[in-house]
């Protein structure tokens, strides 16, 4: 089955995180086990709080969505080995279907390409220049499904020559002279004799019995009888050769399941070959991979969370389906190329949508996932006194905190007091709880810090206006804002770079200290800050 990725927002939050979980859990519990909660970016030290005092492992971390060679519905013909014979891989070229071959290492590894095309190009050569040297006397058993009529019942290895048929009419002037030859007769005594006399590499007799008299001859000719006639043995004798003397072994273009598909079409518009061998990451042959695979490639598929917006969201989006949103955030600019299950709620979580789910559904979490989705609720709403908040939320969260037999202040208060570390860097923590957002023609960044105790972080003010005029300029942005949320306080110190004058304009700032100032109230980013910029641009 299909892996179907449930995943939130880049630089993922806490509801990010656990509401991925959460929706990843209450799927598989309906009887279909195909989905799998995954994250786009590092886990905050608030989140990896929050999972390790539930014992809860992050979910996978994903970077793109991009369709990869594994996605495709590729064949899978029998990789043969470099040993078996031409006859061989003809017969499973014809029984799979197929034109081409992948030739394998014992150890599964890529050998060679071995096509029809190759096989015809061995039967020309031959046809044109009747020398064949060192081929495996089993080989020829096999192919010509013969047996070895030496006395001795000694076998040589290999035999080699200049293949020859002794034809009845050249009776009176052999046509083979020397040692260095493969004869191919019938019932014929004469010639025999003679091949045996000259002691010639292989004697291959055609539809014939040999006498007893000619068999006690003192020969070194590995004598071979077989069913079919001379013409057919000709022909056959090209086919004992070992795969590994006929395909093609050098120069090969191949690729590896995780190779993605755009850089694949790259590499196959620069050449020619009919099929192409795919490798695991051992290195071992997988498949093979032919133009037509990417015509209508299967693409990876998604539910998002805590999020609709094409900025905020895995990188190859526009390659894969959207199967589902469930969010809580205002509509923005993701696309679907078919009508998908959408479900966007006023609330200030997406914990509290997905717990209530559960509830329709009929279903208990467990106390871990209640206690993970109490959590969420609570980290998002800001202990409830986001403006985003809802009574909705706060009941929701009284439930799953029951069910979990946790405190609800005391879960806050570990939440918030993970977010003012002194040990951790200002890069870390700006990028905590980062968004991009696109309104009206500026580009604009967010970041939020939600604490206990902002005069401790206000320290180092300095540091992240430092931090966020370089991540202005690296991103391109026409403004960085960062929100340090004080619980305590209720509000936000907002720290600005950028378009000052329009933020203080936007905030009704009058006297801005250093590029930052306190607002009282400001708890949301979502609620309030980023509807008061959209109203003055839009």
């Amino acid at each position: 089955m299909e892996t179907i990725y449930i995943t939130g927002h880049r630089n993922p939050d806490t509801d990010s995180i656990v509401s991925a979980m959460a929706y990843a859990a209450l799927k598989n519990a309906l009887g279909d086990r195909r989905y799998k909660a995954a994250r786009l970016g590092h886990v905050s030290d608030e989140t990896q709080a929050v999972l390790s005092r539930f014992g809860a492992e992050p979910p996978t971390l994903i970077n793109n969505l991009r369709t990869q060679v594994q996605d495709l519905d590729f064949d899978t013909p029998p990789a043969i080995s470099p040993a078996a014979t031409v006859k061989f891989a003809w017969q499973t070229m014809q029984q799979g279907k197929t034109l081409v071959l992948p030739v394998a290492n014992e150890d599964g590894t890529l050998y060679g390409m071995i096509s029809a095309a190759d096989i015809a190009s061995n039967d020309i050569v031959l046809a044109q220049n009747s020398r064949i040297d060192n081929i495996p006397v089993c080989n020829l058993l096999s192919v010509l499904e013969g047996r070895i009529l030496n006395r001795s019942g000694e076998m040589k290895d290999v035999v080699s020559g200049e293949i020859t048929i002794a034809l009845p009419a050249a009776r009176e002037n052999l046509i083979f002279s020397t040692s260095d030859s493969i004869v191919v007769c019938g019932d014929q005594p004469d010639m025999i004799k003679r091949a045996l006399e000259l002691n010639v590499s292989c004697i291959i007799v055609c539809q014939s019995e040999i006498s007893a008299e000619l068999l006690e001859t003192e020969t070194e000719s590995c004598i071979i009888s077989t069913p079919f006639d001379a013409y057919k043995t000709v022909r056959l004798i090209g086919h004992a050769l070992p795969v590994s003397g006929v395909c093609k072994k050098e120069d090969i273009v191949y690729f590896h399941l995780t190779d993605y598909i755009d850089d694949v079409r790259e590499k196959i518009l620069q050449s020619r070959f009919r099929a192409y061998p795919i490798l695991d990451e051992n290195e071992r042959v997988v498949g093979t991979l032919s133009r037509f695979h990417l015509i209508r490639p299967r693409r990876k598929q998604v539910i998002l969370v805590d999020h609709n917006e094409r900025a905020q969201s895995v990188d190859g989006l526009n390659q894969a389906d959207i199967l589902e949103i469930v969010d809580h955030h205002r509509l923005a600019d993701i696309e679907t190329t078919n009508p998908i299950y959408v479900r966007n709620e006023p609330v200030g979580s997406t914990a509290t949508i997905i717990s209530g789910m559960y509830q329709e559904k009929g279903l208990m979490p467990t106390a871990k996932m209640a206690g993970l989705l109490a959590a969420a609720i609570v980290s998002d709403t800001v202990m409830f006194k986001s403006p985003t908040c809802t009574q909705r939320d706060i009941d929701m969260a009284n439930r799953m905190a029951r069910i979990a037999n946790l405190s609800l202040d005391e879960l806050g208060k570990a939440i918030f007091s993970a977010n003012s570390g002194e040990d951790k860097s200002i890069d870390a923590m700006l990028h905590n709880d980062y968004k991009e957002f696109h309104i009206a023609g500026h580009n604009l960044a967010v970041s939020q810090i939600t604490c206990m105790d902002s005069d401790n972080l206000l320290k180092r003010r300095e540091e992240f206006l430092e931090a966020m005029r370089t991540i202005r300029k690296q991103r391109g942005l026409d403004s960085v804002i960062l929100m340090v949320t004080d619980v305590l306080l209720d509000g936000s110190h907002l720290l600005f770079v950028g378009d000052e004058n329009t933020i203080c304009q936007a905030f009704d700032i009058k006297n801005a200290d250093h590029n930052s100032a306190f607002m009282p109230k400001i708890m949301s980013r979502k609620k309030q800050v980023i509807p008061i910029l959209s109203g003055l641009w839009g």
